[in-house]
């Protein structure tokens, strides 16, 4: 006997307009539907969104936001927004975690926001637009969608800036305040109190809590550090912010005995300008900088450092993701760091 054909559905039950209808419809393609659903209408010309959203209504589309779930729950797809790739702190971190995704089965997209909220924003309308199964934040900034997307409870991870809105969503990344408190007390250990601190934008949550956590300490032990000696630059790219602000420790014709930057790149430049203006580094001086670039032994035997153990990341990345997938409560992953001593 063959197999009983299912009868047709009732006449009076209009069909469910599915992407495909709305796709043809409009005379688009699936993916165009898709993005101007998903909110990312600067990629198609305002006829093209006319056209689209007069067949959603014709047709009675509607985003089935189950379907969508479960068709992301089997995607293998996981993005990376790096906020700025030219940081080799941040490349180290991306080489990681497409390492651990890979070895776990997925496959990482890779975009760089350049420190952007609007360009931000856009990746993130495009990843979903993709039903990608996760997005990682590599140093997010504050924009409407991320907030938007963590009050909707995508599935997303912050690492190495926590979330800038202040919520419990989770995060990967070192205890930026503990580190700085232990560079101030360096610095105290020494009987250093000439000093400076050269940061990049306070938007990013690890440069906040390590400038704030630095001052804290030192005005426990009565030293107050001036606004004047809090240097900074509106540049995005750290090397030219540490140049940009050695030139502001030039003037005195000496460097202060401590100097406090906030990543790796920023010491970089700072060293550069010094060298260049022939000011006079102090033999007892102390430089510090935040990352522990692995060429520091090689490049930089002057520079003391904050190390990071970046090829950690991936590992506890993909841990990370495990749990949000499986629905337990997130929480923050902490991963340690090392004070590293070197004598200029």
């Amino acid at each position: 006997m063959g197999r009983p054909r299912r009868a047709p559905p009732p006449a009076d039950r209009p069909a469910v307009a599915s992407i495909t209808s709305v796709a043809a419809r409009a005379g688009v393609s699936i993916a165009t539907v898709s993005r101007i659903v998903n909110g990312i209408a600067n990629k198609a010309g305002p006829e093209t969104v006319k056209r689209v959203q007069r067949a959603i209504a014709e047709l009675g589309y509607r985003p089935l936001s189950v379907g969508r779930a479960l068709r992301r729950k089997e995607s293998r797809l996981v993005a990376l927004l790096a906020a700025n790739l030219g940081n080799p702190a941040m490349a180290a971190i991306a080489a990681s975690a497409e390492t651990a995704l890979r070895e776990a089965g997925y496959v990482m997209v890779l975009c760089d926001t350049h420190d952007r909220p609007d360009l931000q924003d856009e990746y993130l309308l495009e990843m979903r637009a993709q039903l990608v199964r996760g997005i990682i934040l590599l140093g997010a900034v504050p924009s409407p969608h991320l907030e938007k997307f963590e009050l909707q409870g995508e599935p997303l991870l912050f690492v190495n800036r926590r979330s800038p809105f202040a919520r419990t969503t989770p995060f990967v990344g070192v205890d930026n305040a503990v580190a700085g408190r232990e560079v101030a007390s360096l610095f105290l250990s020494r009987g250093i109190q000439d000093i400076a601190v050269v940061h990049g934008s306070l938007k990013s949550s690890a440069t906040a809590e390590r400038l704030e956590a630095f001052v804290e300490r030192l005005g426990e032990a009565g030293i107050r550090l001036p606004r004047a000696r809090r240097l900074t630059s509106p540049l995005l790219d750290h090397l030219a912010i540490g140049y940009a602000a050695g030139g502001k420790l030039v003037a005195p014709g000496q460097a202060p005995r401590g100097i406090f930057c906030l990543s790796d790149l920023i010491a970089y430049g700072v060293h550069r300008r010094l060298v260049e203006a022939g000011v006079r580094v102090p033999a007892d001086s102390l430089i510090v900088g935040f990352d522990d670039n692995p060429l520091n032994n090689w490049l930089a035997p002057w520079l003391s450092s904050v190390r990071v153990p970046y090829a950690s990341f991936g590992e506890a990345i993909v841990e990370a993701f495990d749990g949000i997938w499986s629905g337990v409560t997130p929480r923050h992953v902490e991963l340690p760091h090392e004070l590293v001593l070197r004598e200029p």
